[in-house]
């Protein structure tokens, strides 16, 4: 069976739910052809299908026009898998998610702030039991680009088998896409799935 997702100009993470809701209608093996226009959506739905096993390749067909096929085969995860990454000998990582929604910590000075969360992330390399994933959109965003002081810390991070999310939204609206430095794109369907069943949440 054959679906298509007409996703065009549709706003995060509408092509996400768009999809997902398109390969539960299969209800088997399959194949969901999704229209987006924008290459943050193809990453969103590149990750959507690497989450979960599915086949998958992209195009662009034109001028903000991309399609993205998934082929979802009989031994396709289910969605929603929460089978982990294998992580590094030695490294553990808890259920906790941390959630950066700034360059600085705290109020006050942004000088300080900003001294203060490059001091923060140092500081989670070097915990015996590391975040599940850090999560960062709005400002915080920009601590997973290139330029930032953080970038040792999070690929640190990330080494050890934590999981690295920036909102595709915020990065798109800094102009900062084409920057990304560490880790992958997620969407808010993604940031509030990951919130919301995570066993503890943290805002520095």
């Amino acid at each position: 069976m054959r679906k298509q997702v007409n996703a065009m100009g549709d706003p995060c993470p509408i092509p996400v739910v768009k999809t997902k809701n398109a390969i539960k209608e299969l209800n088997g093996p399959g194949t969901v052809e999704t229209l987006v226009d924008n290459a943050v959506a193809v990453q969103n739905l590149t990750r959507l299908a690497h989450n979960n096993g599915y086949g998958v390749k992209s195009e662009k067909l034109g001028d903000k026009q991309f399609r993205v096929v998934m082929e979802i085969g009989e031994s396709a995860l289910p969605q929603e898998s929460g089978e982990e990454t294998c992580l590094v000998p030695g490294g553990s990582r808890g259920d906790t998610v941390v959630v950066i929604s700034s360059p600085c910590m705290g109020t006050g000075s942004d000088e300080l702030g900003a001294a203060l969360m490059k001091s923060f992330l140092f500081a989670l390399t070097q915990q015996e039991v590391l975040p599940k994933t850090l999560l960062f959109y709005n400002g915080g965003a920009k601590l997973t680009t290139q330029g930032s002081l953080s970038l040792e810390d999070l690929k640190s991070l990330e080494a050890q088998g934590v999981e690295i999310l920036t909102c595709g939204t915020c990065l798109n609206y800094f102009g900062l896409t084409e920057q990304l430095a560490v880790g992958g794109v997620t969407n808010m369907y993604d940031i509030v799935e990951k919130m919301t069943t995570a066993g503890r949440v943290v805002r520095p």
